[in-house]
Formats: C-alpha cells, structure tokens, sequence
C-alpha cells in the first residue's frame, strides 16, 4: 500500500507558502511564486528527511569530539522540466550533496485538444539501491509521474521512491496508488483538490506553475 502524507492537513507555516502559492494576485510575482515553490520544497526535504538513514559520525569542533547522528547516504533527486525546477531547488537546499535527474515530459495535444504524455529526455544519476525523490509541483492525472518513474527505472531499482508534489488531484493520486502498488513508494502532497476537469486540469489548483514561473510558452 502506498503511504500519502498530506502536509496541509496540519496546521503549520508550510499552509502560508501554499496559501501564496495558489494566490492570483500574488501569483503576478514571478520571483516570489517560484520562492513558494522552492520553500515548499524545503519544508517536504526536512520531512522525508525524518524517514532516511542515519549513523554516527565523530565531529571535532574548535573544542573537542562531539557524536553526531548524521545521514548515512544522500538521495537522488528528480524532476520533470520545466515547472519543477523551483520545487527541485528547494530539495537541494536542504539535500546539498544529493545527485539528481532531470526528465522532460509534456502533454502533446491534438487538433480536438485531446493529449497524450511525451517523455523525450532523461539525464539521471545512477539510482540503483538508493532512495529516490521524484518532485512536481502538479500531479493532475498523474501519467507523468507514472510514465516518468517506468522510464528512469527502466535498468534500476531504488531503495525507496518518494513523490513530492505541491497539489494533487484525488483522481491522480487514485491512479498512482493502482499503478504503482507494487513499488516502496510514498507520496508527499501540499494539498489535495478533489475536482479534475475533462480536460485534466486540477481545480481550484493553481494554474500553469511553468507559465507562472518561467513565462507563457508559444
């Protein structure tokens, strides 16, 4: 069974950034919605932090030895272009040593506005027997993630895979749960929209997060 932690369930400065995040007028902002997106990204790092390894390790400070608990292995860290990019800083500033990956994935559409996912480039750091966080800041229908996942592991088997994403719908989070099930998978969520359009936009969601962050495309 796939495990999902909803961080806005709870109470905490993190429902401030996702407040923001989904602000219209806020939104304007470029800088500071790519900010939101990169804080949200380090508050979901420090919680799958919680869930890694860790051993002891001998630190001498100016004035002697102290024990510390540190982490055994940094993750891998992967994202899909061109919205995540914010998202994926945010992990890094908290995971400073991490390797990473990146995947372009798109929805090509049709002259009647129906759409498939393409996946047409991958660069990944080996992620055989390591833990893998897969980030997003939407998860609509959740094929991206899916189609992403079965093409970066194609040849490798991680650890663990944890899939962070900012907003998610019910109906995506449904299909990964079904088909992913026989992963060791955990997904992270800011918050969770129950509406999907027939046009597998999230609602209220919070629009393009590429267009928003980096520009309209053409």
């Amino acid at each position: 069974m796939i495990k999902i932690n909803d961080l806005g369930a709870t109470d905490s400065v993190f429902n401030q950034f996702m407040a923001e995040l989904r602000d219209a007028t806020i939104q304007q902002d470029r800088l500071r919605f790519r900010r939101n997106l990169e804080r949200i990204g380090e508050v979901m790092a420090y919680e799958i932090s919680k869930t890694l390894e860790y051993e002891e390790e001998e630190i001498t400070t100016p004035l002697g030895i102290k024990e510390m608990r540190t982490m055994k292995e940094q993750p891998v860290i992967a994202t899909i272009l061109r919205a995540g990019l914010p998202f994926h800083n945010g992990m890094l500033n908290m995971f400073d040593h991490a390797d990473n990956a990146f995947i372009a994935a798109y929805r090509k559409y049709d002259k009647n506005e129906d759409f498939e996912i393409k996946v047409e480039y991958y660069s990944s750091a080996d992620v055989e027997g390591k833990v893998l966080i897969l980030c997003d800041p939407m998860l609509a229908t959740g094929e991206s993630i899916v189609k992403t996942l079965h093409g970066l592991l194609d040849d490798m088997t991680p650890k663990h895979i944890h899939i962070a994403v900012a907003v998610a719908s019910q109906d995506g989070l449904d299909y990964v749960q079904r088909t992913l099930s026989r992963q060791p998978v955990t997904i992270w969520v800011g918050s969770i929209d129950e509406e999907l359009t027939a046009k597998a936009y999230i609602v209220p969601g919070l629009g393009d997060a590429g267009d928003l962050a980096y520009g309209e495309k053409r």
